[in-house]
């Protein structure tokens, strides 16, 4: 099995490379996807936040009002630890549970937003960044997110530099480009991992 981390800056296009990873194979495990799953409504999860937060941050249907979390936590470091502090074990409980569950000859590909935040990049066989260029992050997020550019500019002030998702990347995948290249420059990393994953179950026979 190859564990890879996959990486990115907010409106860089991970989703995008995670969805060409799983086309071409790869196992994926997706950190905001179990994030959410970990705070539905019933679950401890969402009973821990609203002890920290308050009820105002449950929506009328007894769920998780995300924007209205997303404005605390993202104007606040301190509030931002705390929230993490709730949701990041569970999460990683959970995906350790996908990871065993994957076949031996597996490429786990693990979709971890906060990965260079949390210095995770230990945990993983493989780290990939998806990268794009601050202006092209900010026009995503305006044009095909709705955000406003105030907000699009906390989000992404509120994550890791984009230096520091470079420095830990074994393998960097260049997104200000159109979905064609995109996808070949995929299709030529996948390559690189199916040769990598052999490689390590040879070495193990």
């Amino acid at each position: 099995m190859l564990k890879v981390g996959l990486t990115g800056g907010i409106g860089a296009g991970k989703s995008e490379v995670s969805k060409l990873l799983v086309e071409q194979g790869a196992v994926l495990i997706d950190a905001d996807r179990i994030a959410r799953e970990v705070v539905a409504p019933g679950t401890p999860g969402l009973a821990a936040v609203v002890e920290a937060f308050g009820e105002d941050v449950l929506a009328e249907d007894g769920g998780l009002d995300r924007p209205k979390l997303g404005s605390i936590v993202f104007a606040d470091p301190d509030r931002l630890a705390v929230l993490n502090s709730i949701v990041h074990p569970l999460v990683g409980a959970r995906s350790r549970e996908l990871e065993s569950a994957a076949a031996p000859d597996a490429v786990v590909v693990h979709d971890v937003p906060l990965l260079a935040e949390n210095s995770l990049a230990p945990l993983y066989d493989l780290v990939i960044v998806v990268d794009a260029s601050p202006e092209t992050q900010l026009d995503r997020l305006v044009r095909l997110r709705g955000m406003t550019e105030q907000d699009a500019r906390a989000r992404m002030a509120a994550q890791a530099a984009r230096e520091k998702r470079l420095e830990i990347a074994d393998v960097v995948i260049d997104n200000d480009v159109p979905l064609d290249e995109l996808r070949q420059r995929v299709a030529d990393v996948w390559a690189d991992l199916e040769r990598r994953t052999r490689g390590s179950q040879a070495s193990q026979e």
